[in-house]
């Protein structure tokens, strides 16, 4: 017995010195490439967004004196029409955008995956709107909406396209939707490029063998292997459109009124116009709202990226 527990004791001791071997230690040149990166994170991001939280609970209009007014701001917001029109404005041009750009997506990019000819160059051609700045690309559309799709609407006689989509306020979210599309696509097909190479050619064979269809291909073998590249592009396109800024500035302005103003615009046009503390008010629930929507979007769509 004695015998054993020495044994025993032995084993233990060399189980915790190869435990502690096992452990690597760190070098300190590793912390000082870390250092820098959570400076200036949290200089740039952490300090100013704590300071914007306190100050929603101030009359701050962005210099000068303030003092403390509690929660008013915030009941301001929730009672305030042209906040909650932004928001209502902006959810649904989330939701169609996002839609749109993923089966675009997704259809583009099982034709480049396909048997065509001049696919590399196709893709090259798909791309370019990933490298032209957004404000560039909203201006260009702004001319086409203005001045080209009017004269083209009347020379066929389309009365409701003969004037400006963008001085409709029923029709100028269309022309926000189809420009945000147009810029989104090539970054979502990449991905679902990505995920239709990374299917096994031996799936798509065993589905020859049994005889599945072209269409019953993609619906019962394409779509549930790239299932977790669905969900990576539904999540960062949703974020991406509601935080929608630059092509609204270049196409509408916010207008006609404020028919097509987003809650981004609405913030920043309140950052200037002495109503910081309100806007700030407004910037921190929208901040709860989005950070809500993540965890919503991740807790549906975990067991899905899982199995993919």
């Amino acid at each position: 017995m004695v015998d054993e527990a020495e044994h025993g004791h032995v084993d233990h001791l060399a189980g915790g010195r190869s435990g502690r071997r096992g452990r690597r230690r760190v070098e300190a040149i590793y912390y000082w490439f870390l250092v820098p990166t959570v400076v200036l994170f949290t200089l740039a991001i952490t300090v100013p967004a704590v300071l914007g939280i306190f100050y929603s609970f101030t009359n701050f209009i962005g210099f000068g004196e303030w003092e403390f007014i509690g929660l008013t701001n915030y009941v301001a917001v929730f009672s305030d029409p042209a906040i909650l029109s932004s928001y209502l404005f902006t959810f649904g041009f989330a939701i169609v955008t996002v839609v749109l750009v993923n089966v675009i997506a997704f259809l583009l990019a099982v034709g480049l995956t396909s048997r065509v000819r001049l696919k590399s160059g196709l893709r090259a051609v798909f791309v370019i709107p990933m490298v032209i700045s957004g404000i560039v690309i909203a201006y260009v559309f702004n001319f086409l909406f203005s001045n080209s799709l009017p004269a083209f609407g009347s020379a066929v006689g389309i009365p409701w396209l003969s004037e400006s989509l963008l001085a409709n306020p029923d029709l100028a979210w269309l022309a926000i939707v189809v420009v945000a599309t147009w810029q989104s696509v090539p970054a979502t097909l990449l991905i679902y490029i990505a995920g239709l190479l990374s299917i096994p050619g031996e799936v798509y064979e065993a589905a020859d063998i049994d005889g599945a269809e072209p269409l019953r291909r993609l619906w019962s073998v394409t779509l549930p292997l790239v299932a977790g590249y669905v969900v990576i592009n539904v999540i960062l396109g949703f974020k991406n459109y509601l935080n929608v800024y630059d092509v609204i500035v270049g196409l509408t302005n916010g207008g006609p009124g404020t028919a097509t103003r987003s809650i981004a615009m609405t913030i920043f046009t309140g950052f200037t116009g002495g109503d910081y503390a309100y806007q700030m008010a407004n910037a921190t629930l929208f901040f709860i709202i989005a950070v809500l929507i993540s965890i919503l979007q991740l807790r549906l769509t975990r067991g899905k990226a899982a199995i993919a």
